[in-house]
C-alpha cells in the first residue's frame, strides 16, 4: 500500500473502468443507459461475452483472457 492519494494502487480497477466507459458506454445514445436494470445487464453482458472471451489484452500477449488461461492450464 502506497500514501494516501497514490493512484497507483487503483491503476488495474482505472484501467479496467476507463475501457469499460469507452467501450460500453460510447455505444449507448446520448451516451446514457436507460435504466439500472438495463445497465446490469449490459455491463454483465460485456464482461462476460466481450471483455473476457472477444477483447484481446496487451498485457497477456495480446490474447484474450479466456485463451491466456487455457493456454497456461494445458501445460
Amino acid at each position: 500500500m502506497s500514501r494516501k492519494g497514490e493512484c497507483l494502487d487503483n491503476a488495474v480497477a482505472e484501467s479496467f473502468f476507463g475501457t469499460l466507459k469507452a467501450e460500453l458506454l460510447g455505444d449507448q445514445p446520448a451516451g446514457r443507459f436507460g435504466s439500472k436494470r438495463q445497465t446490469r445487464h449490459l455491463v454483465g453482458d460485456y464482461i462476460d461475452n466481450f471483455y473476457n472471451l472477444v477483447r484481446r489484452h496487451s498485457a497477456v500477449g495480446y490474447k484474450s483472457s479466456i485463451a491466456f488461461e487455457l493456454a497456461h492450464r494445458i501445460r
